[in-house]
């Protein structure tokens, strides 16, 4: 779903990671130099260098010695922590992680710490363990950064990111509000604003938030899923040539692969077109299978319509215009569902095609879509995935129905196998008289291999 508050790295602003330092001596900055720090600053300057060579373990074994004889040295035990981030990242330790975040939390709680180092201590801390997962940890440290630096814009900023990564919109929401109050041009704040504002289904307004916010250039503003809101809401309220100026330029800016591929979960190396042929796919024996079996197919998914079992629900993720869609759900992120058993010929037939039913960055789901229906033009979260759309009821009666994906118009037909790259924008119309009703199988892309399909994350 696009609408998750994506990528928890790229949404925290960034921190500098080294020591600030005067140009003119190469010494450390005085707003991070405490008392405790002086008569050792030369020899926390050498410990620094070995770290800024990365000569990483000598430099954290520098600092420990540097601990060891002066425990209440702010800037020793902020150095070890700086070497055990480093040293966690080379060797890809969580262990050593750990140990980071708590000699992060040893600097802020010494009394003398210098107060912007404090709070260049707790940023690091947060941020680790965000990326860590630790999610409620972090937003505990923000809390504590706010009230220590309540009118620091950056402070309040993440705090509101925080809020978003527990779910807590509403919260975040405020964080955002508190610094444009007194920072009416921030930019980082007026995009997550937006963010939260779109995802809440007033796309006016998200607008009037997300237009200038990216245009500050602002750091934390040059996003794809900023670009990817401010589009849609634009494209939603009527401003459709807007919609496709903001696409192209985030193309431009190198968010997006282009302006019709939008997905943000993606492999760069992969293959690109709208439309794919079974060849192409390399799934000739599932469109086989599919096609050969279309009817037991069609039949099974007669079966389980009726809307009182509950099994077809209405589409979750707002991209529906007009009318009614309804999807029932085999098998979700490589994980069988427990109401497959209501199809077993269908599910029988999707467990011989492995790198469907394995494929954790897709879906396999009946989809009935009624007359009447407009799916607002969106792309998928991935370009890892493509999608095939085996037409099962397919009306003729009307205009019919139609998908578009870039600009490429098409349609289904009964007992025939449709493939197309939902990463590419695409817009379906369906005005027949009838419904119309499908069942979606996503499968990995071609070119991806074994390795990163066991290793890519769930979507």
């Amino acid at each position: 779903k696009q609408q998750r508050f994506l990528d928890h790295k790229s949404s925290t602003a960034s921190t500098d990671n080294t020591v600030k330092r005067k140009k003119k001596n190469d010494s450390v900055s005085d707003s991070l130099i405490s008392e405790k720090d002086l008569p050792i600053l030369n020899l926390l300057n050498e410990a620094e260098k070995l770290l800024l060579s990365k000569q990483t373990s000598k430099a954290k074994d520098a600092f420990q010695k540097l601990i060891n004889s002066n425990p209440e040295s702010p800037r020793a035990r902020f150095g070890k922590a700086e070497a055990l981030n480093k040293q966690s990242e080379e060797e890809k330790s969580n262990k050593l992680l750990q140990e980071c975040i708590q000699a992060y939390g040893e600097v802020a709680q010494l009394q003398n710490c210098p107060v912007e180092l404090k709070k260049k201590t707790l940023l690091l801390k947060a941020d680790r363990q965000t990326f860590l997962g630790h999610l409620k940890a972090a937003l505990q440290t923000k809390l504590q950064l706010a009230r220590e630096f309540p009118t620091d814009a950056n402070v309040v900023n993440q705090l509101g990111v925080g809020y978003l990564y527990v779910g807590k919109n509403n919260k975040a929401k405020q964080s955002f509000e508190r610094v444009l109050q007194s920072h009416p041009g921030n930019g980082f704040a007026l995009v997550h604003l937006g963010f939260i504002t779109k995802i809440q289904g007033d796309w006016k307004k998200s607008i009037d938030f997300l237009l200038p916010g990216i245009h500050t250039l602002a750091e934390g503003t040059q996003q794809g899923k900023f670009y990817f809101h401010l589009g849609d809401a634009l494209h939603r309220t009527n401003r459709t040539e807007e919609a496709k100026a903001i696409y192209k330029l985030g193309a431009e800016r190198g968010l997006f692969r282009s302006k019709y591929q939008r997905s943000l979960y993606n492999v760069e190396r992969l293959k690109s077109r709208p439309y794919w042929t079974a060849q192409q796919a390399k799934v000739t024996d599932y469109v086989k299978k599919l096609e050969s079996n279309w009817k037991i197919i069609r039949d099974e998914a007669m079966k389980v319509m009726d809307v009182k079992k509950g099994l077809f629900v209405k589409e979750e993720e707002s991209l529906k215009n007009t009318g009614e869609w309804r999807q029932f759900t085999l098998f979700q992120r490589g994980k069988k569902e427990v109401d497959c058993k209501r199809v077993p010929k269908t599910c029988a037939l999707l467990e011989q095609m492995p790198n469907a039913i394995g494929c954790k960055r897709g879906q396999i789901k009946f989809s009935i879509m009624m007359p009447g229906t407009h799916v607002w033009p969106h792309t998928g979260p991935t370009n890892c995935r493509l999608r095939m759309h085996l037409g099962l009821v397919i009306p003729q009666t009307g205009d019919g129905v139609r998908i578009r994906c870039a600009d490429d118009i098409r349609t289904w037909e009964e007992g025939k196998v449709l493939i197309f790259d939902d990463s590419y924008e695409h817009e379906v119309w369906q005005n027949a008289e009838t419904f119309r009703l499908i069942l979606i199988v996503d499968v990995w892309h071609p070119d991806l291999s074994e390795r990163e399909k066991r290793n890519l994350m769930p979507i």
